[in-house]
């Protein structure tokens, strides 16, 4: 296995410092979906910006750079060292006859110098291009609009206070492709149709790469609000459809969430968001449904489940209520389209939506959700588990000082089977779950706590 991967061709990636917890679940989900791997020369340095893969074509590495949000431009990597002695060394063995094809003398090029942690002078980068003069370059330089751009790119380390003189990690390649398009042309703040937890674009292109959504699928979404993590998967060329049981938000009635702006317009609306970006074909549909009362058939339906389910914060958390409610609510129901609700604790959201995914994912599918959590009592035994689903990363995001939530992504290792479905959470088992009802009553107490601080010390 070794022995094959080192036979693959090698891609350096430059990676964005943001979201770092979110990358490598990201760059391993996307390898998968194109048969490659992390080179086994290299022990991984999670928060570096550099990583070496092994990719079977350049055209997968492309395919890999239009997917990605976590990683700014891929290399087909031609030496690496540890010193500029050992990178020289590394690109005079490095195949002739993989050179040449971009070195011909009717071509043109540049050189471009990437530094982290470092600023150099321009003596400095011409001193090191200069360096380079042995590698059989014939083209002419053009620094415009050059057919091939060759990077040189040198890792100085994390800590900014300090910087070694000379650098831990240096590279050379032929940069192949890069992109950070995606999260501007679908930023929230352009689209249509929003509500007051729509997710931010570079997350939500996360959530679908965690999910390993590719063309064809069918992604579910049964807490769908204004649809706004259909929009990545449809972007994928997945079809998409979702549930909400806010009859107002599916239907794009009622108050804008947009500031000034009174009430949502005629066109305000999931089918009007995916249209904006030319997805519409993607779209199925969009239920008014009780994500805890299933309306689906049985069996295996969706390919993912990428989802955000309301934490109680600035979206409430509500299912139908029961027959004996409903009789004492009924004068509600025509004000809220819905015959009457009643609180849906965090824990039980999610216990259903686990067994939702248990049952309903293909086998291989993923399940990918947000868990808000209270980090002073947060432990690993909180996620919540279900035999049939293996935890495949646990991503965390700092809300506050004292509350986060985890981007949970989980696959389909084994075949639900209905007299199974209650049966593995026992009493003891579902103690961990409980501990998320309070997380609203909690996120408030440390808002009330910082800002009679923030009072205390005005007062000063």
């Amino acid at each position: 296995m070794a022995r094959a991967a080192s036979l693959l061709p090698r891609y350096l990636l430059l990676l964005a410092q943001e979201h770092l917890e979110f990358r490598l679940p990201e760059i391993t989900s996307l390898l998968s979906l194109y048969g490659g791997q992390f080179s086994s020369e290299q022990e991984i340095r999670v928060n570096s910006p550099f990583w070496i893969l092994n990719i079977p074509s350049e055209e997968m590495a492309r395919g890999l750079m239009k997917r990605t949000v976590c990683a700014k431009s891929v290399f087909e990597l031609w030496g690496h060292g540890r010193s500029a002695g050992e990178l020289y060394a590394s690109l005079r063995s490095y195949p002739m006859d993989k050179m040449l094809p971009y070195l011909q003398s009717d071509s043109t090029y540049k050189v471009h110098i990437h530094t982290f942690n470092k600023t150099l002078t321009q003596a400095q980068k011409i001193q090191k291009i200069d360096a380079l003069e042995f590698l059989p370059f014939k083209g002419k330089v053009n620094l415009k609009n050059p057919e091939h751009i060759f990077w040189i790119l040198e890792d100085y380390g994390m800590d900014p206070n300090k910087v070694p003189e000379e650098p831990l990690h240096l590279y050379f390649g032929r940069w192949v492709h890069g992109q950070r398009e995606l999260i501007e042309s679908y930023s929230v703040k352009k689209r249509h149709f929003i509500g007051n937890t729509s997710m931010d674009a570079c997350l939500s292109f996360i959530m679908a790469n965690h999910g390993r959504v590719k063309p064809n699928d069918v992604v579910y979404d049964p807490f769908v609000g204004t649809g706004g993590l259909l929009i990545s998967s449809a972007h994928f060329g997945a079809y998409v459809c979702g549930a909400d049981i806010d009859y107002n938000t599916i239907h794009g009635l009622g108050k804008a969430s947009r500031k000034n702006q009174k009430w949502r317009g005629p066109d305000e609306n999931i089918r009007a968001n995916l249209r904006q970006y030319g997805l519409e074909k993607y779209y199925l549909d969009a239920l008014v449904s009780d994500s805890s009362r299933p309306v689906w058939r049985k069996g295996m339906l969706f390919d993912a489940i990428i989802t955000d389910p309301p934490y109680g914060i600035r979206e409430a958390t509500r299912r139908t209520a029961s027959q004996k409610e409903a009789v004492k609510s009924a004068e509600r129901s025509t004000e809220n389209h819905i015959f009457v609700s009643s609180n849906y604790h965090l824990s039980d959201i999610f216990f259903d939506l686990l067994k939702f995914a248990a049952e309903y994912l293909v086998m291989g599918g993923r399940l990918v959700y947000w868990l808000p959590i209270y980090r002073p009592e947060y432990t690993e035994d909180i996620i919540p588990r279900h035999p049939c689903l293996r935890l495949i990363s646990n991503c965390e995001q700092m809300l506050s000082s004292h509350t986060s939530r985890r981007l949970i992504t989980m696959e389909k290792v084994k075949e639900f089977k209905d007299q199974e479905q209650d049966s593995y959470l026992s009493d003891g088992q579902y103690l961990p779950y409980r501990g998320h009802n309070s997380f609203r009553e909690k996120y408030f107490s440390g808002v009330t706590k910082r800002i009679a601080k923030e009072e205390k010390d005005n007062q000063k």
